[in-house]
């Protein structure tokens, strides 16, 4: 495979923060492996994960070797970057669970499995530390690195500086050691010469770089992109509900696509560079058609489809658009038969609902009733009857007239049925 220039890709896409003097050449010279961790104190990455992510896809697709470490020793002691207090600790079950979970959202952007000099492989930092006795650690990975080299790192600083209540443990204070012997690890063993992660880990990955020069002699490289940031200060990476995560049960199709589809313009700019595939011709020509028509967003659509369409599937995909267009566009009721339960809540998430019981619709409930006395979407039979002579009522998005009868073969899902009174006001009827 052809070797392209990773850095020049990755410095378009605005995606290169700090690159480590020589790295660029080193690069140049032959294919490379390059290493970059994850975190595996849950079962799912989420969309915080995905710029590292897409630094190793894009590394493969420049013709180099990618390794994704997942840290389950340094998974059992924490992080201090960008924390103010420490982590759950997991037992080895927990995080081999964690672990292969992982693996499987990474093969969705990874080739893994082929033949070629260049697929990528998993490990896990646990495998070379659990035998790792304290006693041989000291011993042959700290005496090569200063306290006054670790109290340098912004990371420790941060932590015990006058204005931190927290502190910092020991253990953590450890971190930057056991993953600088992780780089000096691949290095020795897999001939991995480049760690790369956020720009937070600058100080974390320059300690690998560092015992590499003294224990091994060698030379090993750091490349950093930078933290992404939303326009309007918000954290990029969390929505109302707390993370956006690649797990479609922990985060539906629907939601993921809707949070890239609702990007502000000047965010889905830069996000398309990132977060796709797509050349710099192809992006250059979407930025422009964006710019001309700003209302036709879209930018914004081809972001939410390219993101959702790798990380889940062309089908999720087709059923979150689907789903956005019963909010937003023409559907009928068959459409809304067509959603699976969580997608039908997210997509009325906030929507009033109340309880009706399965036998008062066994035998049909007119809808003057449903409407009014039992589902109270409206206040009278009087506002009721009003609702439907200005024929602004409909039955699971078809317009109904007065002598409508709700019965069983309105259920969506065996569950719901959607009553809705204009174009933006929803009324859930949740059947029990």
């Amino acid at each position: 495979m052809m070797i392209k220039n990773f850095v020049e890709e990755l410095t378009w896409r605005g995606m290169i923060h700090t690159v480590m003097p020589g790295a660029e050449e080193h690069l140049k010279e032959s294919m490379r492996s390059a290493y970059v961790g994850f975190d595996p104190t849950a079962d799912s990455l989420h969309i915080g994960n995905l710029v590292p992510i897409m630094l190793l896809a894009h590394y493969q697709r420049c013709g180099h070797k990618p390794v994704a470490l997942v840290g389950g020793a340094t998974g059992m002691i924490g992080d201090p970057s960008g924390k103010s207090s420490e982590r759950n600790l997991l037992d080895e079950k927990t995080l081999r669970y964690n672990q292969d979970a992982i693996k499987n959202q990474l093969a969705h952007f990874l080739d893994f499995e082929s033949n070629a000099d260049n697929a990528a492989i998993l490990v896990n930092n646990y495998d070379w530390m659990k035998d790792f006795s304290f006693l041989e650690f000291i011993r042959d990975v700290g005496k090569h690195i200063t306290v006054n080299y670790m109290m340098a790192k912004d990371s420790v600083k941060n932590r015990i500086s006058s204005d931190s209540s927290e502190g910092m443990s020991f253990t953590e204070f450890t971190y930057q050691l056991v993953q600088g012997y992780d780089f000096l690890y691949l290095y020795k063993e897999m001939s991995c010469s480049i760690q790369m992660g956020g720009s937070d880990q600058w100080g974390n990955i320059t300690t690998g770089t560092e015992l590499i020069r003294r224990i091994d002699s060698g030379k090993g490289y750091a490349i950093t992109c930078p933290l992404i940031t939303k326009s309007d200060g918000s954290k990029f990476g969390k929505s109302e509900g707390g993370n956006v995560w690649l797990d479609a049960q922990r985060t539906s199709p629907y939601k993921f696509y809707q949070y890239w589809l609702n990007s502000s313009d000047e965010d889905a700019e830069k996000y398309i560079k990132i977060f796709t595939f797509l050349n710099e011709l192809e992006i250059d020509s979407l930025i422009n058609e964006h710019k001309s028509a700003p209302h036709m967003r879209v930018l914004q659509k081809c972001l939410a489809e390219e993101i959702t369409k790798m990380v889940h599937s062309k089908e999720d995909l087709e059923n979150a658009i689907k789903a956005s267009n019963i909010l937003f566009g023409k559907s009928t009721g068959n459409d809304l038969k067509q959603l699976d339960e969580k997608t039908f809540l997210d997509v009325f998430d906030g929507v009033p609902q109340t309880e009706i019981l399965l036998s008062d619709i066994e035998d049909g409930l007119d809808i003057i009733a449903a409407l009014a006395e039992k589902g109270g979407f409206l206040k009278s039979n009087g506002e009721a009857r009003r609702a439907i002579k200005e024929n602004s009522i409909s039955v699971n998005k078809e317009k109904v007239i007065e002598d409508y009868t709700i019965t069983t073969k309105d259920l969506i899902n065996n569950k719901f049925i959607l009553l809705q009174r204009g174009k933006k006001n929803y009324f859930v009827l949740s059947i029990i």
